[in-house]
């Protein structure tokens, strides 16, 4: 018997105020402004009795923005678009005079930093590839936070609001889906974001969860010890209260599984991205009639970890799980969660480790310390290496390079494997030309954006941009401000790029935050040879206009505590070099020629101190490495004249070449094949 179509009326009557609020935007043809198609196609086979796969992520940075951006009938509410952002930099006058101004559309703001976007640019690589997906996450009200810069307070978290009812693409469901917590039924809207393929044939739905509803508790005090439910979904990755990040993981992980089953998908496989979502396995043992088949399903259950830092492996009391969960569900966290038997906390990872058949690092580097790090998992530990979305990250300019020689590059949106066949033109002189022109292209964007800040395309310009975290150590480069000042004394002037959020309650990241405004400052009377640029509010609009743009993108986490890093990844897809720590994915590209490596590398069964940062030895590593890269960038563009013939432009060609494999289509066909075990 064939599979029942889903149809356009079973769609439009899921919606909720379909009639008053979507009709314009959402017909039989179109959905806002995509084919309608492709909806109806994916939602008949989440249906239908073949295998399919849902992908749990407590944040996803889709960037639509910058890619598949959706239409509105209407003008775009001014909650949902981003115009203004400050700049905090060595040319004081110019900070109180200006803001970069830009006319875009606020990125839908449910991510936090790389892990979301890794996890939206897995999604857009599934749909691209036609894989029978559903990603589950949480609608946060008040996204992640926005950022301000005040000098000698470093960074300002403040409440950040918009409107998901007006945004372009999000439709709320009629469908509620109810947990029975130890407080109280907490009731959760689900809402729904499709995620289109590049060529707008194929799209997979995202299924967000939301708690602010009229039907629950929204106490203002905490007299009764009992959480507001419904602002648990106001604000991604809220850690000032223990019970707060237990609900927000429950939200995830039981909600999400009660969701598949209300939408009635039929799914075979539960991917956990990060051990957020680990509750959905307590979820599916507890639906069980007989406990004893758990061992069966345990085949059903993948699970992706992230971090080899301490505080990205979510440890709850037991007494604390006792507040919120019922009995039931404590027993089973205690059953599959406990690092021992006499544990008196539950451990997440621990609960993935144990639970999933199947478990991935994110790099071949990061395989090897998860190894170290979980000795009795070893044997089940694989790794599969990120990618970021070429179609989302290439820049236009390169989009038209790799056009224009078609013939080298054949389809490669359909094939992004296909840019390896760069190396074809290694020799070519009118190649050589245009890579570095297209460069410069995207190089005078930036310019033209920060022009009240007086900078120039023909300086030497250095990137730095990530979330910010102690272990990453964004203030290195400023480490020793004296060598900046001979470097650019000894060679010529230098531009330096930052940008980046700390955690609102991460002391340490935001004293990093402070660090970097202080060397800014100590940097003014010499800002003729060295300006410095700390952009606010960074998300996926600078993301891509960052790591496109600069001449060198400096990566310097202490190894071996990235488990990935995906930036750099954005920046090779547009020939933009590399100057890194060997870890993470650089490991994998080290002898590529893709840039340069410096600083401390590790080795060995010991992972190491993430408190030891060994800044006086890998900034002097870092200023000796700078030394060769300015003066090689100023032997190739001198004046104005480039020299095709220079080293410089055989790094870019390799950087390009390796963003063949570093991509999240290769990245989701070995998912595919390893972890969903998809034919």
């Amino acid at each position: 018997m064939a599979d029942k179509k889903y149809t356009f009326q079973e769609f439009t009557q899921d919606i909720e105020q379909y009639e008053s609020r979507y009709r314009q935007d959402i017909n039989l043809k179109s959905y806002f402004g995509f084919p309608l198609s492709p909806i109806l196609e994916s939602e008949t086979q989440l249906s239908s009795l073949q295998k399919s796969i849902a992908y749990f992520s407590m944040e996803y940075g889709l960037a639509p923005s910058i890619y598949n951006s959706f239409s509105l009938s209407q003008p775009m509410n001014d909650k949902n678009q981003f115009f203004k952002h400050e700049v905090f930099s060595n040319y004081w006058l110019c900070d109180y005079l200006f803001k970069v101004e830009i006319d875009k559309m606020l990125d839908i703001p449910i991510y936090g930093g790389g892990l979301g976007v890794l996890a939206g640019d897995t999604m857009k690589s599934v749909a691209d590839l036609g894989c029978p997906v559903v990603g589950i996450g949480v609608l946060w009200n008040k996204g992640y936070f926005k950022q301000k810069f005040w000098y000698k307070r470093g960074q300002v978290p403040d409440e950040l609001e918009w409107d998901p009812w007006a945004y372009p693409g999000l439709v709320p469901l009629k469908k509620i889906v109810t947990i029975d917590t130890q407080q109280g039924p907490l009731h959760l809207r689900l809402w729904k974001y499709y995620v289109y393929s590049f060529d707008k044939t194929k799209a997979i739905p995202l299924i967000l969860l939301d708690s602010n509803l009229e039907e629950n508790q929204d106490r203002s005090g905490r007299e009764d010890g009992k959480l507001p439910f419904r602002r648990l979904t106001d604000q991604l990755y809220r850690s000032d209260d223990v019970l707060w990040k237990i609900f927000q993981r429950l939200i995830l992980g039981v909600g999400g599984m009660k969701a598949l089953k209300a939408l009635g998908y039929h799914v075979d496989c539960y991917h956990l991205n990060e051990g957020h979502a680990a509750f959905a396995i307590l979820e599916k043992y507890i639906n069980l009639e007989d406990k004893s088949q758990m061992n069966s399903y345990r085949d059903k259950f993948v699970f992706t970890c992230h971090t080899p830092v301490a505080a990205g492996h979510d440890r709850f009391e037991i007494k604390d799980i006792n507040k919120i969960l019922k009995p039931e569900y404590v027993e089973a966290a205690q059953i599959f969660g406990k690092e021992s038997p006499h544990a008196h906390q539950i451990n997440l990872t621990y609960m993935s480790l144990n639970n999933c058949s199947r478990v991935n690092a994110v790099a071949a580097k990061h395989g090897e310390v998860m190894r170290l790090q979980f000795p009795q998992y070893a044997q089940k530990i694989g790794s599969i290496t990120n990618g970021v979305h070429t179609h989302t990250w290439t820049s236009q300019s390169f989009q038209n390079l790799f056009d224009k020689y078609s013939k080298a590059f054949g389809d490669w949106r359909a094939h992004p494997e296909n840019l390896k066949e760069i190396m074809t033109l290694s020799s070519n002189s009118k190649f050589r030309a245009d890579i570095f022109e297209a460069h410069q292209v995207n190089k005078r964007n930036l310019m033209n954006i920060l022009n009240r800040w007086r900078v120039s395309e023909d300086i030497f310009t250095i990137g730095w941009a990530r979330r910010i975290a102690g272990y990453k150590r964004p203030a290195l480069i400023f480490h020793n401000v004296e060598r900046i000042i001979q470097l650019a004394q000894k060679y010529g002037q230098l531009q330096i790029i930052l940008a980046g959020k700390a955690h609102p309650n991460d002391n340490i990241g935001a004293a990093h935050i402070d660090e970097i405004l202080d060397h800014i400052d100590q940097l003014n009377p010499y800002k003729d040879l060295v300006r410095v640029l700390i952009l606010e509010n960074y998300d996926t609009f600078f993301g891509k206009l960052l790591t496109n743009s600069v001449d060198v993108w400096l990566n310097n986490p202490l190894p071996p505590f990235e488990a990935s890093g995906t930036s750099g990844m954005k920046a090779i897809h547009n020939g933009v070099l590399q100057l890194s720590t060997l870890d993470g994915w650089v490991v994998e590209a080290a002898d590529k020629d893709i840039g340069w490596i410096f600083g401390y590398e590790h080795h060995g069964s010991e992972i190491g101190d993430e408190r030891n940062l060994r800044l006086d030895e890998d900034s002097k590593a870092l200023y000796d490495r700078l030394e060769e890269v300015v003066g090689l960038y100023y032997q190739t563009l001198s004046q104005g004249k480039v020299n095709v013939d220079s080293p410089w432009i055989d790094k870019m060609i390799h950087c390009v070449a390796q963003s063949a494999f570093f991509n999240t289509q290769r990245m989701v066909e070995e998912y595919r094949e390893k972890m969903w075990q998809l034919k």
